[in-house]
């Protein structure tokens, strides 16, 4: 699993015109599932991301996380994440799981963030055409994948 991690002052997602979920300050997550993804990318994943400290404490230090200070989610379904740009110039998304495989493990990476932030998180509709808007706060963006744990 691939993430974007981006932290903001408040984020939304429309879908068809029609806002599906809207956040205050928090995490933008975009998420890419690939088909070697499995519960553990998951449980990893969950646990760095709801310790990860990236919220300022009161001195103005990056000290605090998502559970410190009560914050937001939003998850995004996002497959280009997975894109290779090796050969030509059109993107090749052949790493990206197909959605028999992504659905589930979308749903199931979601639910089990809204269970460790201890509250309902935000999401976006699988496969469906977002538009997502943001205000980064920082800027402070942070990627991760579970293939290499960096």
């Amino acid at each position: 699993m691939r993430v974007v991690i981006q932290r903001v002052s408040h984020a939304s997602v429309t879908i068809d015109g029609r806002c599906k979920s809207a956040i205050g300050k928090g995490m933008l997550i975009l998420v890419g599932i690939e088909e070697a993804d499995e519960t553990e990318d998951i449980d990893w994943l969950c646990k760095k991301i709801v310790n990860l400290r990236i919220f300022d404490d009161e001195n103005g230090v990056m000290n605090k996380s998502i559970i410190d200070t009560s914050g937001d989610i939003l998850v995004i379904s996002q497959f280009t994440l997975h894109a290779s740009t090796k050969k030509g110039n059109r993107p090749s998304y052949i790493k990206a799981a197909k959605p028999d495989i992504s659905i589930p493990l979308y749903e199931q990476f979601c639910k089990k963030l809204s269970s460790s932030l201890n509250k309902e998180i935000g999401t976006g509709e699988f496969g469906a055409d977002m538009k997502v808007e943001l205000l980064n706060d920082g800027p402070v963006t942070i990627c991760m994948d579970t293939k290499n744990k960096e």
